[in-house]
């Protein structure tokens, strides 16, 4: 039989994630040492009364029907928490629960665009961020993170024509992959120009609790007028290391909320009672973990980082995420072809900075999930294999 697939789906390609994932394999059959820095997934485990949480309520026979709606007890921790957290009130009408970020962002995009609709996305970026609009018919044009501008979006240059065809615009700090933060008055300034040109606003906060070096992470909605323009994402998946049990939370406008809400259902029949009820667990229960995980991910930023300036490698001290990122070192200008390289000399992998967008080339992204003795061990490697050219 002859499979005619959509235009939309033939454009997704093999790529270098694929590529590196083989060669890993051969590694590993081969007894060879691999050091996977690639996929950002908490390695610590949840909290013991998070997972007796959960546990608990598999065993439930009533677990198991349509959750159609979030729990109220959830409705009144998500409240709490965001209250507690980042002195933002919330009525129950502007939140609701979605299978982890990346399914939201998806899905609020076939809520608000129409073919065609232009949405404006950083770049580099998470890659969610241009694939979500896509997937909606809509025109993606890419505004670009610059150093020379403290990778902020430079607000006071966009093309005019441009901003009148702009319905929807991402924002994310802190940043993946760039791992860079926002100041205050960036998003003061943000809500003033989502306001004077019509753009929704779709901030992306997943990171707000892992920031370094005496760092504090906000939230949009915490800004006067954030609820006006736009809705926030907020994970548990990297705050609680629940990357598996997908849940995140949409927030913010409730005319956006009310229209997403009503496209979900059309798809969705709710969050899993146990997922439900293990978020009621970490956002009511002990704290102690975010800060524990926060000071773990700091100590492995400074290995790694502070590990490979030290034998040559000019990677600057990430701000925040669970992530590092840096140019290519001397003598490189392919992020594929070095990540490839890199994997082959040493057993390390990383992500090549191309994954993330054009303005990625040139640039690789570490994930910080092993221990510190194997940062230090895979920065001992790199150096002895002679791919840093000092």
């Amino acid at each position: 039989m002859n499979f005619v697939f959509s235009d939309r789906a033939e454009s997704f390609k093999p790529n270098i994630f694929s590529i590196l994932n083989d060669k890993k394999n051969e590694r590993l059959k081969e007894g060879k040492t691999v050091y996977n820095l690639s996929v950002g997934t908490p390695d610590f485990k949840p909290d013991n009364h998070v997972m007796e949480a959960v546990s608990k309520a598999t065993l439930e026979a009533s677990s198991y029907k349509y959750a159609l709606t979030d729990l109220p007890e959830l409705v009144e921790a998500v409240k709490n928490w965001y209250k507690r957290r980042y002195d933002v009130s919330l009525k129950s009408s502007e939140f609701m629960s979605v299978y982890g970020s990346q399914e939201g962002i998806t899905h609020i995009c076939l809520a608000l665009c129409n073919e065609g609709d232009v949405v404006l996305v950083p770049d580099p970026c998470y890659p969610i961020f241009s694939t979500a609009p896509f997937l909606s018919s809509a025109k993606v044009e890419y505004y670009k993170l610059l150093e020379e501008n403290d990778y902020l979006p430079d607000l006071d240059n966009f093309d005019p024509e441009l901003l009148k065809r702009a319905k929807v615009m991402i924002v994310s700090f802190p940043a993946n992959p760039i791992c860079k933060t926002a100041p205050d008055d960036f998003y003061i300034k943000l809500i003033e120009f989502a306001k004077k040109h019509n753009i929704i606003i779709i901030h992306d906060n997943a990171y707000s609790e892992i920031l370094f070096d005496g760092r504090v992470g906000k939230s949009f909605l915490s800004f006067e007028g954030a609820k006006d323009v736009g809705v926030e994402f907020n994970s548990l998946s990297k705050t609680y290391n629940l990357t598996g049990a997908r849940i995140s939370f949409c927030l913010g406008n409730e005319k956006i909320i009310e229209k997403f809400r009503t496209v979900r259902t059309q798809i969705d029949y709710g969050i899993f009672i146990p997922v439900q009820k293990g978020a009621i667990a970490c956002l009511n229960g002990p704290q102690d973990i975010v800060e524990k995980n926060r000071i773990e991910y700091q100590k492995r930023r400074d290995a790694l980082c502070g590990g490979l300036r030290k034998i040559g490698w000019d990677i600057p001290d990430s701000e925040g995420t669970m992530f590092a990122w840096g140019k290519l070192p001397k003598g490189y200008t392919n992020s594929d072809e070095f990540c490839m390289e890199l994997l082959e000399k040493t057993g390390v992998i990383c992500t090549p900075g191309s994954s993330f967008g054009s303005m990625g080339e040139g640039h690789v992204r570490f994930a910080l999930v092993l221990p510190v003795e194997k940062i230090e061990e895979l920065i001992d490697v790199i150096d002895k294999s002679g791919i840093i050219k000092k």
